[in-house]
């Protein structure tokens, strides 16, 4: 009988454990933050398509106070803060910054890098923005959109990363980067036409970022309730949102109301 020939260690494939390093800071807005959650009559309708998505002509069109509501994502009961942001979209921006970076790629840093968790909770306050956009259609409609802004804010993070390829001031820098050229939430850097969302990057010793993060839940349950206005145009429109309705007796969407200041 044959003995088996011994095996030649050389020709097996090593494989060696990854390093995998976290860093915790905090992201503190160098720009206002604007929301832009899909409302979840939105999600209900992809989920489970009426048979008419018009409105019935009586109806109003918009209904600012539950559109600034349905903008946000939101946390559960026990949790610092009652606003969130998803801890991908500020993966993303992270890898749309690598485009502009030497010596690395979009996909690479997608592998390599991600912030830990799901939705992460933002610090500030809220207030009401109201803007005319451009839709995503072929005419480009002009509209107005009505959006939840945090003027100032701050987001706690973890982020980890492959320590085998990167090291913890090159990821830093890009993040860096991405707070100043890309952007987190509507209207940012990266779209081009508008410089919302920018942040830095600081550690949570930061006596910015602690003062911003004495804004917490009781905070925003107020500002979601009975929301001050962003700006004067924001004000100005409302306002004439709320008597219009009142002159022409307009049905509307939601048992919610709120005076114009």
């Amino acid at each position: 009988m044959k003995s088996k020939a011994p095996t030649d260690k050389s020709d097996e494939i090593q494989i060696e454990q990854l390093n995998v390093v976290t860093y915790s800071g905090v992201l503190i807005g160098e720009s206002p933050l604007i929301l832009n959650a899909m409302s979840e009559k939105t999600r209900h309708e992809l989920l489970y398509p009426s048979k008419e998505n018009k409105r019935k002509s009586g109806n109003l069109k918009h209904d600012p106070l539950e559109e600034y509501r349905s903008s946000v994502y939101r946390l559960e009961a026990d949790a610092p803060t009652l606003l969130a942001f998803p801890a991908s979209g500020i993966k993303r921006s992270i890898m749309s910054a690598a485009l502009d970076a030497k010596n690395t790629s979009k996909a690479q840093i997608g592998r390599l890098v991600w912030v830990k968790g799901t939705y992460l909770p933002v610090y500030g306050t809220p207030q009401i923005f109201m803007a005319p956009v451009r839709s995503a259609d072929m005419n480009k409609t002009l509209d107005i959109r009505t959006r939840c802004i945090l003027p100032k804010w701050a987001i706690p993070f973890e982020i980890q990363f492959v320590g085998d390829v990167l090291n913890s001031t090159s990821v830093i820098n890009l993040l860096g980067r991405a707070g100043l050229t890309i952007g987190i939430g509507d209207w940012r850097s990266e779209k081009g036409s508008g410089t919302y969302g920018q942040f830095k990057v600081a550690p949570l010793s930061d006596s910015e970022a602690k003062a911003i993060m004495k804004q917490a839940r009781t905070t925003q349950d107020f500002g979601m309730k009975s929301p001050s206005f962003f700006n004067s145009e924001t004000q100005t429109l409302y306002k004439w949102f709320v008597e219009t309705r009142e002159v022409r007796g307009t049905k509307q969407n939601t048992k919610d109301k709120r005076e114009a200041a």
